[in-house]
C-alpha cells in the first residue's frame, strides 16, 4: 500500500462505525466512510469536540451539522526533502488549499492523493533541468495534482467539466503562490477534449486521471467507470510522448482492484512504450489505532 504519511496539517485521528474523525488544520470533522466497517471504541476526545459532522441519510445524500466552523479555511502540504532534490530554481516546496464543506461530505481536497503528488513530482523535478515537461490532468477537480506538477516545474493542462471546480483550483493556485505558473485552465468534457487532442497531434510527458465512478453528461449520458475505463485509458495513452515520464490512474470505485488498474495500464501503455507499471491501494495513517485507512487505489506507469 502507498501511504500518504507526510501531512502535518491533516490527520485521520480515528475511524469507527462507518465514520472517520479527521483534523483539517485547526478544525475537526466527522465524515462517513464506507470502508470503516469495524466497531471499535470511540475513545478519542475529538468525537465529542468536533466542528462539523456530515450525517448520511438513509434515503441517500445527507447534510452537514456545524459547531463553530468557519465557511472556509486553508491547510498546507510541504513536500518531502527527497522529493525536492534537484529542483529547478523557483520550484515551490509547499502547496496551500482552500477548504469548505460542500455537497456529499466533501471539503475540496483528497489528502490521500499526496502520496501520488510526491511520486510524480520527483519524476518531474528530475527531468526539468534537462528538458521541458508537459502534463495533462484530467477530471482535475480543485487542482491538487495540477499544483503539485506545476510546483515541480511542469507546464500543466488542467481539465474539468465543472466551471466551479476550475475556479476553485485557480484560487488554490493563488494561495500556493503559483498564479504565474504555466497552467492552462480548461472547462471541458475530458473525453471529448482527449479526442480533439489526438486529432491535433498533441503530446504530453505525463498524464494524471481521477475519473468519477458514476456521472451524467450534459445530454444525460450515463458514465460508469467500469464500462468506460478501458476506452478512456486507451484514448489518453495515445497522448503520451515517446519520451513520456509517467501515467497515473486513480480509482475510488469499489470492485476495481489494483491488479485491474495494473492490467489496464500494462496493456495500453507498457506494451507500446516499455517502462514499468504497478498498482496499489492508497491509504492514510490513523493516529488512534496506528493502522492504515484504505482510500481507493492508484495505478502508475513510469519509464
Amino acid at each position: 500500500m502507498w501511504i500518504a504519511d507526510n501531512w502535518k496539517d491533516y490527520r485521520v485521528l480515528d475511524a469507527s462505525k462507518g465514520e472517520k474523525l479527521e483534523r483539517w488544520g485547526d478544525y475537526i470533522l466527522v465524515r462517513p466512510d464506507p470502508q470503516v466497517i469495524w466497531d471499535t471504541p470511540r475513545t478519542h476526545g475529538g468525537w465529542k469536540h468536533k466542528n462539523g459532522h456530515y450525517h448520511r441519510s438513509a434515503r441517500g445524500g445527507g447534510e452537514w451539522e456545524f459547531f463553530h466552523l468557519p465557511e472556509e479555511w486553508s491547510i498546507s502540504y510541504r513536500f518531502r526533502k527527497a522529493t525536492l532534490a534537484g529542483a529547478a530554481d523557483g520550484a515551490c516546496d509547499f502547496l496551500t488549499f482552500r477548504l469548505k464543506p460542500f455537497s456529499f461530505k466533501h471539503t475540496g481536497l483528497f489528502p490521500e492523493q499526496a502520496v501520488n503528488w510526491e511520486w510524480f513530482s520527483g519524476l518531474i523535478r528530475a527531468a526539468v533541468p534537462e528538458r521541458p515537461v508537459k502534463v495533462l490532468n484530467l477530471f482535475a477537480y480543485t487542482g491538487g495534482a495540477t499544483l503539485a506538477a506545476a510546483a515541480a516545474g511542469a507546464a500543466v493542462t488542467h481539465v474539468d467539466a465543472s466551471r466551479g471546480m476550475v475556479s476553485w483550483a485557480k484560487e488554490n493556485a493563488v494561495c500556493s503562490g503559483l498564479q504565474e505558473a504555466s497552467v492552462r485552465w480548461l472547462v471541458d468534457d475530458c473525453v471529448k477534449f482527449v479526442e480533439r487532442e489526438i486529432r491535433r497531434g498533441s503530446k504530453y510527458d505525463g498524464i494524471i486521471m481521477d475519473p468519477p465512478s458514476y456521472g451524467r453528461g450534459p445530454k444525460g449520458e450515463i458514465w460508469k467507470l467500469e464500462e468506460n475505463i478501458w476506452m478512456l485509458v486507451g484514448l489518453t495513452s495515445q497522448l503520451l510522448s515517446e519520451n513520456a515520464l509517467f501515467f497515473l490512474l486513480n480509482s475510488y470505485t469499489t470492485g476495481l482492484q489494483p491488479a485491474v488498474l495494473s492490467y489496464l495500464i500494462n496493456s495500453a501503455v507498457t506494451k507500446r512504450l516499455g517502462g514499468h507499471a504497478e498498482a496499489e491501494e492508497i491509504g492514510l495513517p490513523v493516529e488512534e489505532s496506528g493502522l492504515v485507512l484504505p482510500c481507493g487505489a492508484a495505478g502508475r506507469w513510469q519509464r
